[in-house]
């Protein structure tokens, strides 16, 4: 929950953008199983602003490729080699289970002095003209209130602040069952890359884990056994699965069972009430999207809120949190219903699609440089865009305002290394005007000027035009040729003070 007034520094508040928080979480401990497993690139980037992306690479495992399986047999090998290399610095899949995040997540708060409080439920929540007030009860059973400017519900799939809010939840639950376990195992699907069984009988995928010999697996129950899963133990079921795979299961170290739902919230804010992750959206864990997912909520969310509670923009810019994140989680739910779809269905016709054409087919496209950095882009959230938003404006270039910015490291310097503060920045590759250096310095807004470059061209980059970047990395404005005079327009229309965004910031030039 941000606290009501402007930020303080960094050192007093804990946190990047100097806002004061209070967070409570229900749960007498922190979790120890979790479904989560993939970080995707765009995550990579936007943790570098936190000091998080090093890390994450570091305790997690990456992935070299993946392979298929259908009627016992191993059908296809697709090495992930290189195929984002050009697009971003992390072009791979990182393997880091959601409960090991979660770990160095309260970690990294520690160090900054922010503490989760648990087990502290909300219990009633009520909304003022400049505020929220916040029931919240401990587990001795003694309640309190809190008082903050706004509340974010990141608070999973059974939101209590979805709740108090009487947001709708519509959509579905599929009617298949799925279990999780993380096992010790041996046999040659524990080969330290993503293995996926396609068989007819059932679904299993095994994914490899950063120790040895320790793997997750994430299958489907079918038949009778599916009717009763709170009798279920790991023995009863996907034996047909594993046996194809010729995995030897040594120990068990968690097992449990867990239906897939498809719902999007119908809003995902209401008043100073705000909704991310799990309690705005939930669907297929196909692509490994969903931590993802609820991470650029967050990222989306943070840096507005600070904004609005600095006094550096109207509240009015609260409302661009929906628009941005809302459409790009229904396009994600249609998605992976389709694909979901595609994996779990039965039949003969499913079936000879699934085991015969699909392990021929896969191979022979992903040979295809454009079909592989499709999929690239779209599974690791780099191709998401905010083009429609009202704080996006002009092209230049391939550059739209609303764009992620592309990276476009040269010899000569990393474009993307400036993003590491979180902040408003204006990028030129070329020249700059002398007009806008000295609007820039005057607002300490920081301007980061790179020698053009070929490699600036093939990315989508105009030489000598100007890129006004969000603190969350997106492009706001696009504008060619550089001007002082759209610059100011553009912050003006919408209110914004785009100097000094950050506590760390300090006007710079990057040649």
């Amino acid at each position: 929950m941000p606290g009501r007034g402007p930020p303080v520094s960094c050192s007093r508040s804990g946190t990047r953008l100097g806002v004061r928080v209070r967070i409570v979480d229900a749960s007498a401990n922190p979790g120890t199983t979790s479904r989560a497993l993939g970080v995707q690139a765009r995550t990579l980037e936007l943790y570098r602003q936190l000091d998080l992306a090093d890390a994450v690479v570091a305790r997690g495992y990456r992935v070299p490729a993946v392979n298929l399986w259908a009627r016992g047999e191993r059908a296809a090998h697709v090495p992930f080699g290189d195929i984002g290399a050009d697009l971003t610095p992390y072009p791979f899949l990182e393997i880091f289970p959601q409960d090991e995040h979660e770990r160095l997540l309260i970690e990294r708060l520690t160090q900054l002095g922010v503490s989760v409080e648990r087990p502290v439920a909300l219990v009633q929540l009520r909304e003022e003209p400049d505020g929220v007030v916040a029931q919240l009860r401990n587990a001795a059973g003694g309640e309190t209130s809190c008082t903050a400017s706004y509340i974010a519900g990141c608070d999973g799939a059974r939101s209590r602040v979805r709740e108090l809010i009487q947001m709708g939840f519509p959509g579905g639950t599929y009617r298949q069952l799925f279990y999780v376990a993380d096992v010790e195992a041996a046999g040659p699907p524990v080969n330290g890359e993503l293995n996926i069984d396609l068989d007819e009988a059932d679904f299993l995928a095994v994914f490899p884990l950063a120790d040895r010999g320790r793997v997750r697996l994430i299958g489907s129950v079918r038949d009778e056994r599916a009717e009763h899963p709170e009798t279920l133990e790991f023995a009863d079921v996907s034996a047909r699965a594993i046996e194809h795979l010729g995995l030897q299961v040594r120990t068990v170290n968690w097992f449990s069972t867990y239906r897939v739902h498809y719902r999007v919230a119908e809003h995902f804010r209401r008043g100073r009430a705000f909704l991310l992750g799990d309690a705005a959206h939930i669907h297929s864990p196909v692509g490994g999207q969903g931590m993802n997912t609820g991470i650029g909520d967050a990222v989306n969310l943070a840096w507005k809120l600070a904004a609005v509670l600095g006094q550096r923009a109207p509240e009015r810019i609260l409302d661009s949190y929906e628009r941005e994140r809302s459409a790009f989680a229904r396009r994600l739910v249609a998605t992976t219903d389709r694909v979901f779809t595609f994996a779990t269905a039965q039949g003969a016709v499913a079936d000879f699609v699934r085991t015969r054409l699909a392990p021929l087919l896969a191979p022979a496209v992903l040979k295809l440089e454009a079909a592989r950095e499709f999929l690239f882009r779209t599974v690791s959230q780099i191709m998401i865009d905010y083009r429609h938003s009202e704080l996006s404006e002009g092209t230049a270039g391939g550059v739209h305002g609303g764009d992620r910015l592309p990276w476009a490291a040269t010899q000569r310097a990393d474009n993307f290394a400036p993003l590491a503060q979180p902040c408003w920045q204006v990028h030129v590759y070329g020249i700059a005007p002398p007009d806008l250096r000295s609007w820039c310095a005057a607002r300490s807004l920081p301007l980061h000027v790179f020698e053009w470059q070929a490699r600036h061209g093939e990315v989508g980059l105009e030489r000598d035009a100007l890129y006004l970047v969000r603190p969350d990395t997106y492009v706001a404005l696009a504008a060619s040729p550089a001007s002082v005079d759209v610059l100011e327009r553009y912050a003006g229309t919408r209110g914004l003070s785009l100097g000094g965004s950050s506590p760390r910031t300090a006007s710079s030039t990057l040649e």
